[in-house]
C-alpha cells in the first residue's frame, strides 16, 4: 500500500509512531496528484513547495516528540471558499479572481495549529451555488458529475490527493459529493463549526465540515474544527470536546428512525435497495427500528430556495450590478432570480423553517436518528440536466440532489453520509443518518459501527 492510500487514522499512528515520516506521506500524495490530477480537476490551486516545507517541519517536530495531536503531518485540501492569509480566494470565480485573504479563517488557523498540512485549494461550484462543481469530474467515471458545491474535495479525497479535505454545506454541498464520489461527509450541527473566514452563500444555512476516507477520520477532523468563535454570530457557546466513534458495534438500545414518507420518494431502485440493506445491517448490530413520517414534506424545497436565494442575492448585491459579465451563466440566473423575490416570500420561508424545526424536534424525542439516501440516484451524467422517474415526473438534477439533503440546513441538524455500495455500473451509493442538534457523537457512533461490518473501502480508480 502507498501512503497516499493510507486513511487519516492509519496515517496518523505511521507518522507517529516513526514507521512512516511527513515528508514520505506529503510525496507520496503529490505524486498522486500529479499523476491524476489532469483527469480529475480537483484543485484550484496547489501548494506543493509550501506542503513540501510544512511536511520538513512536521518532520523535525515529530522527531524531537513534539507531537501536536493525529492532524501532525497529514495532507489536506480546503475548499476554496475557505481563507489562508496570503493565498487566493477566488470561490471558483472570476469576480473574485485577484482576492487575496488577509488572515486565515478559524477552521484554516486550527487544523494549521494542529498540525495538518495544505495541499491545496478545492474547486467548488461557482460561491457554491449548485451542486456539480462543472470543473471537477467524478473520481469513479469521468463522464459524470464529481456533484457540488464541495466537488473538488470529495474528488481528491476519494482519489487519494487528499487525506482529509473540508467542504461547505448549504443544502448538501458535502453531502452529495461524498456520496456520489463514495467517501464520508458530514455536516455538523449549525453553528458548531465556526465559518469566519469563510466565502458565504447563505448566511442562515451554511455550515462547515470535513470529508474523509472513513467515519473514524471525520471524528479526528471535526476535534479540530470545533468550538465557539465570537467572530462567527452564529457560533456556538459549546465547550470544545473529543469525539470518538466508539468502540464497538453493538447498536442496542438506539432507536433509528425510518421514513415513511418523503425519503424514498422518487428514489432510484439501486439507491433505494443499498440503503434499505444497510439500515437492515444496523438492525442486525441491535438497533430497533421506528418509522416514522416526515413533517412538512410539500414546504421542505420552497423553504430551502426562499432562504437561500434572498440571502445571496443580498451578498452578491453590489457585484451583480457592477460586473454581471464575470459570473457562471448558471449562477447569475438565481442571482438575479433573487432580486425578484419579495419580503414577504423570505419571511414565509423563516416562519416555515421555525415550524419545520418543531416539527423535526419532536420526531427526534421518538428516535436517536433517522436513516435515509443522501442522494436519490448515482453521479448523473456531466450533460444531464434532468431525470425521468418512473411515476412520469422530470426533475432537474440539481432540484433531485438537493431535495434530501435540504431538511438538515433548514433545520440545522447533523448529518453523516457514509458509503453504503455501488450500483451495477459501480457508482458509489450513500445513506445519510440525521440527528438531533449536538447529536454527532451518535451519528458517528452508528457510522463506525456499520463501516466496521464492511470490507475495507477502496479509492476511486481513477484512469
Amino acid at each position: 500500500m502507498q501512503p497516499y492510500e493510507l486513511t487519516l487514522a492509519a496515517a496518523a499512528d505511521a507518522v507517529h509512531a516513526r514507521r512512516l515520516s511527513p515528508v514520505e506521506l506529503v510525496d507520496s500524495v503529490l505524486d498522486r496528484i500529479e499523476k491524476v490530477e489532469p483527469h480529475l480537476g480537483a484543485y484550484v490551486t496547489l501548494t506543493a513547495e509550501q506542503a513540501r516545507r510544512a511536511a520538513r517541519e512536521a518532520e523535525h517536530e515529530v522527531a524531537h516528540g513534539r507531537c501536536r495531536g493525529p492532524l501532525h503531518g497529514i495532507p489536506m485540501g480546503l475548499k476554496d471558499l475557505i481563507d489562508v492569509a496570503g493565498m487566493a480566494t477566488t470561490a471558483s470565480s472570476r469576480v473574485r479572481a485577484d482576492h487575496r485573504a488577509t488572515a486565515d479563517s478559524t477552521v484554516a488557523a486550527r487544523l494549521s495549529a494542529a498540525g495538518a498540512i495544505l495541499l491545496g485549494k478545492t474547486h467548488t461550484h461557482e460561491f457554491a451555488f449548485g451542486l456539480t462543481t462543472p470543473q471537477t469530474r467524478n473520481a469513479w467515471d469521468h463522464g459524470k458529475v464529481a456533484g457540488g458545491s464541495s466537488g473538488g474535495s470529495a474528488v481528491a479525497v476519494a482519489s487519494g490527493t487528499a487525506t482529509f479535505a473540508l467542504g461547505t454545506d448549504t443544502g448538501g454541498s458535502i453531502r452529495v459529493p461524498a456520496a456520489l464520489n463514495g467517501v464520508v461527509g458530514l455536516k455538523p450541527t449549525y453553528g458548531l463549526v465556526p465559518r469566519h473566514g469563510v466565502t458565504s452563500l447563505s448566511w442562515s444555512l451554511d455550515h462547515v465540515g470535513p470529508i474523509t476516507r472513513t467515519v473514524q477520520d471525520a471524528t479526528l477532523v471535526l476535534t479540530a474544527l470545533a468550538g465557539h468563535d465570537p467572530r462567527d454570530p452564529a457560533s456556538l457557546s459549546v465547550p470544545a470536546m473529543h469525539y470518538q466513534p466508539g468502540a464497538g458495534t453493538d447498536l442496542t438500545g438506539l432507536r433509528i428512525g425510518l421514513p415513511r414518507t418523503y425519503y424514498f420518494d422518487n428514489v432510484h431502485p439501486h439507491v433505494e435497495s443499498a440503503v434499505r440493506h444497510a439500515i437492515g445491517q444496523l438492525e442486525a448490530l441491535g438497533a430497533h427500528l421506528v418509522e416514522v413520517d416526515i413533517p412538512m414534506t410539500r414546504y421542505i424545497q420552497a423553504t430551502q430556495w426562499g432562504l437561500m436565494v434572498p440571502e445571496a442575492g443580498a451578498y452578491h448585491e453590489n457585484t451583480l450590478r457592477t460586473v454581471p459579465e464575470l459570473y457562471q451563466e448558471d449562477v447569475r440566473i438565481l442571482l438575479e432570480a433573487a432580486e425578484l423575490m419579495s419580503a414577504g416570500d423570505y419571511i414565509r420561508a423563516q416562519r416555515a423553517r421555525t415550524l419545520m424545526r418543531a416539527e423535526w424536534a419532536r420526531i427526534l424525542e421518538d428516535v436517536d436518528v433517522i436513516a435515509a439516501p443522501s442522494v436519490p440516484m448515482t453521479a448523473a451524467g456531466a450533460d444531464q440536466e434532468t431525470v425521468t422517474w418512473p411515476d412520469g415526473t422530470i426533475e432537474a438534477v440539481s432540484d433531485a440532489y438537493v431535495r434530501l439533503n435540504a431538511p438538515a440546513n433548514i433545520t440545522g441538524l447533523p448529518a453523516l453520509t457514509v458509503p453504503v455500495g455501488h450500483d451495477p455500473a459501480g457508482m458509489p451509493i450513500g445513506m445519510q443518518l440525521l440527528g438531533p442538534p449536538l447529536g454527532e457523537p451518535t451519528l458517528l457512533r452508528i457510522g463506525h459501527a456499520y463501516e466496521q461490518t464492511q470490507p475495507t473501502r477502496e479509492l476511486a480508480t481513477v484512469a
